[in-house]
């Protein structure tokens, strides 16, 4: 029988560390050439929106191949479909239906590049930005470093209210509130971009010698949440997928600035095939952009662990 999950079915907290570990098994693949991941497909629905399809998934002893298709359609409720196969014998492993294993994926990706390119000794975490995608960056910095305390800014006052209250009791952890972004990251070891701003809301002069930063939100040429600053300050740029900054309908961000040749591919920093920090003064910087397969991995872990059958 076929598993279906839905978002209510992902709520259990620990599923966190089950997506970073089997996206540490899926990085690793595609250093050694055995993830699938080619560039996300989008299908135009003229003045209505998208259909956008990534396909891949993994070889090796157990392969997995699957998509996830979401719309970009007006409405107020979005939704998505992961399924996934088993490459070896033609059966459909499961579907989780919803919005959290995204937000699930995207969290574990960035606390793979937390684990790999912070200092092991990260103890603080500064966070801009406080929507679904900031949340589950946070859960993923705690799954990989012990943390000590957070802070959070984004423009409403309410919602980085609730976002402390709500994170405080999910990771018992401090999380507290602040009023601008250089109060959130000045002593940050972490910082967390996820915002929608299309304007630069975080500088080099704003981050510690030392910081790692992950940027989640906008990054091409025409909006960006990240100044072009932090770029020049690292000491390393990271991405989960190179090809993907490149498939883009617009420019990334990094173009013409002197940094996009220096993106270093995070599967091959955790595989020790591209250097990453190298000292604890390095300023570090991880761009999320979604590598295609991941999705599969992560559902197909997850379905092994949770489910119901129909």
């Amino acid at each position: 029988m076929t598993k279906i999950l839905r978002d209510e079915d992902l709520a259990d907290n620990a599923l966190m560390g089950v997506a970073i570990d089997a996206l540490e098994t899926a990085f690793l693949a595609r250093a050694g050439n055995r993830l699938v991941s080619p560039p996300r497909h989008h299908v135009s629905f003229p003045d209505r929106g998208d259909l956008v399809f990534t396909v891949g998934g993994m070889l090796g002893d157990k392969p997995l191949a699957g998509f996830r298709v979401y719309e970009t359609f007006d409405g107020a409720e979005h939704s998505q479909i992961v399924a996934v196969w088993s490459a070896d014998d033609a059966r459909l492993k499961g579907i989780v239906l919803g919005e959290r294993l995204g937000n699930l994926r995207t969290g574990a990706i960035g606390g793979l590049a937390v684990r790999h390119l912070s200092a092991p000794g990260a103890r603080i975490v500064g966070i801009i930005g406080s929507g679904a995608q900031a949340r589950t960056q946070l859960a993923a910095a705690a799954a990989v470093r012990k943390l000590d305390r957070a802070r959070v800014y984004s423009r409403d006052e309410n919602n980085r209210a609730a976002f402390a209250s709500e994170m405080q009791h999910v990771l018992g952890l401090e999380v507290e509130p602040v009023g601008s972004v250089s109060e959130a990251v000045y002593e940050a070891d972490i910082v967390i971009c996820a915002t929608t701003s299309q304007a630069p809301v975080l500088h080099a002069r704003d981050l510690k010698p030392g910081a790692h930063v992950n940027t989640v939100g906008p990054k091409m040429l025409q909006g960006y949440e990240l100044g072009l600053d932090v770029a020049d300050a690292a000491a390393v740029i990271a991405t989960d997928s190179p090809e993907q900054t490149r498939a883009y309908a617009s420019t990334f961000f990094l173009a013409g600035s002197g940094n996009e040749d220096r993106m270093a591919d995070l599967a091959n920093i955790i595989a020790g095939k591209a250097a990453g920090r190298e000292s604890p003064e390095d300023i570090t910087l991880f761009c999320s952009v979604g590598l295609a397969g991941t999705e599969v991995v992560v559902a197909s872990a997850i379905l092994d662990r949770v489910g119901v059958s129909v």
